[in-house]
């Protein structure tokens, strides 16, 4: 049986979280031992535990906690540790040095979640012997960074599918909001930031309004954007038209409810918002930044756009809201997308042939 060992020194809840505690429940379905080693105070440390997967707490206070890299040290050897997944920046650098300095010798691999600019490059160059992206575009950016193109592979985040199942949900959003049932709706589930872009979405708002003037936006999500969001919605005379949902726990509900999906995001590794909303058979636009047009096939399951333009945001709503028959269409193409790329399923069965292939050479 291979035994592996997820790091994780991030605290708090979101895709790159989410991924790791998905690829170890299916993992462990695939008959690996996995043990999740996170911060005692981690939302990732709870939801793990709920999910009945194993999990180690130990503090990560800094980049060079010696503690941190002894508690790991033991916890590889005693654990019989074969692989160790490190996903944050602090969290690669304490565990790969453990697994450098075990005399298990573990393989080490190094998860990119994010389209951000890397700030070290020993925990991609020196210290893992693979590193995973969630997206080509990610891949492509570590070699233009001078890692080795050997080194990196590309593995995209998948969603449950059972979970965002277009048969499964009531989609009962509108009766929630007191609004008639043939009211075009568009949906965007993104954290309150500004590089998700919601501000452009709003600038486009009274465009979309004037060519189709029932048409109401619902904004899913929390974050520190929304003190300035509020302000804008009134500015632009939009309080009838615009519903912040805040933080919600049904998201295929909402997903099923809405007509169009839409995040003009200005910064994105993949885009797993996008699968979600596709996997629920509705077309989707989205900004051509990062992994997007990975996910988006221009035309064929929704629009990409080009990034901060109100205008063109604006005209790819208005046709998909305008042409029923095609938006339909999109959303059954973007239902196949899922199926054939972007199952957790998937995800867990490229990730389990790394590993296993990772182990397998370095037996030989």
């Amino acid at each position: 049986m291979l035994t592996m060992l997820h790091t994780e020194s991030s605290k708090g809840w979101g895709g790159q979280e989410n991924r790791t505690l998905q690829e170890s429940i299916g993992l462990k379905r695939l008959g690996v031992r996995v043990i999740i080693l996170c911060q005692p105070d981690s939302v990732l440390a709870k939801r793990a535990h709920a999910e009945g997967i194993e999990v180690r707490t130990c503090k990560m206070r800094k980049s060079y906690d010696l503690f941190a890299i002894k508690y790991m040290l033991n916890l590889i050897k005693n654990e019989k540790i074969d692989v160790v997944s490190t996903h944050s920046g602090r969290d690669s650098l304490l565990a790969g040095i453990a697994g450098r300095l075990s005399r298990r010798k573990p393989i080490i691999v190094r998860t990119r979640h994010l389209a951000l600019p890397i700030t070290s490059k020993v925990t991609y160059s020196l210290l893992p012997h693979k590193v995973v992206t969630v997206s080509e575009y990610v891949r492509q950016y570590l070699i233009n960074e001078g890692i080795s193109s050997e080194k990196v592979i590309a593995i995209p985040t998948g969603i449950d599918i059972s979970r965002f199942d277009p048969n499964k949900p009531d989609g009962n959003l509108r009766q929630e909001l007191g609004l008639k049932s043939d009211v075009p709706i568009v949906g965007t589930i993104a954290i309150l930031r500004k590089k998700k872009g919601h501000h452009i979405l709003l600038e486009a708002i009274p465009l979309i309004l004037k060519k189709i003037p029932d048409a109401v936006f619902v904004f899913a999500g929390d974050g520190p954007q929304k003190e300035n969001i509020i302000p804008k919605i009134e500015q632009l005379g939009l309080a009838d038209k615009v519903f912040l949902l805040g933080l919600r726990k049904d998201i295929p509900n909402i997903l099923k409810s809405i007509n169009v999906f839409v995040l003009p995001t200005l910064q994105e590794a993949l885009g797993t918002s996008f699968i979600e909303a596709m996997s629920m058979e509705k077309p989707v636009v989205g900004t051509n930044v990062g992994g997007v047009s990975e996910v988006i096939k221009d035309g064929v399951n929704g629009y990409l756009v080009e990034p901060n333009n109100p205008h063109e945001l604006a005209d790819a709503i208005i046709k998909i809201l305008c042409d029923k028959e095609k938006a339909r269409a999109m959303g059954m193409e973007g239902k196949k997308i899922v199926e054939q790329n972007y199952t957790v399923e998937k995800m867990c069965e490229k990730m389990y042939a790394l590993y296993a292939s990772l182990c397998k050479d370095r037996s030989l």
